[in-house]
């Protein structure tokens, strides 16, 4: 009941940060509660550092990581904790890989998370009408994505009844498109990266009045390509000065997004991206060098906030990252990223 208590506490400060100052005194505040009390973490930590004391940290750049895989074979949750439901990855079994699970306590948690750092990026959700080209994710019942897809959607439909879900029918969602273009609907198509090609061959249109966004993944369904290549074939397909990015995966609660024609990344102020070298995970990696991402995400209070993902990408000075493949082996799923 006490560290309910303590987490209960903690969520307002989460949504309260305005500066690096604020973000470093409760990460390191939360990293104290998780190797204490969040069985998982604790024992890799004593591992990873044996002897080590919460007071030796004093920056957030100092926290180790949990490797992402520990999802894949532990049930990593604060004890005392009891589950709600839980996101699951979307690696196919066909392909040999092992799927995570993050187990979620408070689903309103979820929502509160990607709520505000929507807002924050692209405004209220009523004000569009979402069209979200999501195959391979609905055939999942547990895909956070979807999840959050749902909520948008129905914050959109007492004003916009269009918003929706498409499977695999992309002429209907090619005709909706045309019909909120002529109308000058202010519209966010959210999609897989092999859903958005096919439309993109089958039924290229110009889209004024369209966010597209795309979740990456090409599912086994198309050969992968480099991020800036399918970039280039939805902007000449949709006449769009250029493709929006969503950075997201289920064992996170939050998500980064990329707006404008450079494809970086930011983060909402809860949230950071730091870069450790390749060959040395226990160190940083320069600015603008690529190397491991690890990431900071204080909504996931329950589970880990302190994750090293097996993406690759490269940090910049300003605070904003980009993502250019992932490590040799890793399982191919739809957190944005495509490789050569």
């Amino acid at each position: 009941m006490l560290i309910q208590k303590t987490v209960q506490n903690l969520i307002p400060r989460i949504f309260a940060i305005r500066h690096e100052t604020e973000f470093n005194e409760l990460a390191l505040e939360v990293f104290k509660l998780h190797l204490a009390h969040n069985p998982v973490y604790g024992r890799f930590v004593h591992y990873l550092k044996p002897g080590m004391k919460p007071e030796d940290i004093r920056h957030f750049s100092q926290i180790p990581f949990l490797p992402i895989d520990f999802f894949k074979t532990q049930k990593v949750l604060l004890e005392g904790c009891k589950e709600q439901d839980y996101f699951m990855s979307s690696g196919t079994t066909s392909q040999g890989a092992v799927q995570s699970r993050h187990y979620i306590v408070d689903m309103d948690l979820y929502e509160r998370c990607f709520l505000t750092a929507f807002r924050m990026f692209w405004g209220e959700p009523e004000e569009y009408v979402f069209l979200a080209l999501l195959p391979n994710y609905l055939e999942q019942p547990h895909s956070s994505l979807v999840c959050m897809m749902r909520k948008l959607i129905s914050l959109s439909r007492n004003r916009h009844p269009e918003s929706g879900f498409y499977l695999y029918d992309i002429a209907k969602l090619a005709e909706t498109l045309r019909t909120l273009e002529k109308k000058r609907t202010k519209t966010m198509l959210f999609g897989v990266s092999f859903a958005l090609l096919d439309l993109a061959e089958k039924f290229p249109m110009p889209l004024e009045h369209t966010v597209v966004l795309e979740t990456g993944g090409m599912k086994g369904r198309r050969k992968e390509m480099i991020r800036e290549e399918l970039h280039r074939i939805l902007r000449s397909a949709f006449h769009v000065p250029a493709i929006h990015s969503e950075y997201g995966m289920c064992e996170l609660f939050s998500q980064a997004y990329s707006k404008g024609e450079n494809g970086r990344f930011l983060c909402p102020p809860w949230m950071k991206v730091l870069v450790r070298k390749s060959q040395d995970p226990l160190q940083a990696e320069k600015e603008g060098v690529t190397g491991g991402i690890d990431v900071i995400d204080l909504g996931n209070l329950h589970s880990c906030p302190f994750i090293a993902t097996q993406d690759l990408g490269k940090r910049h000075a300003d605070g904003s990252f980009e993502i250019s493949g992932r490590f040799d082996n890793s399982d191919i799923r739809g957190c944005n990223l495509m490789v050569e």
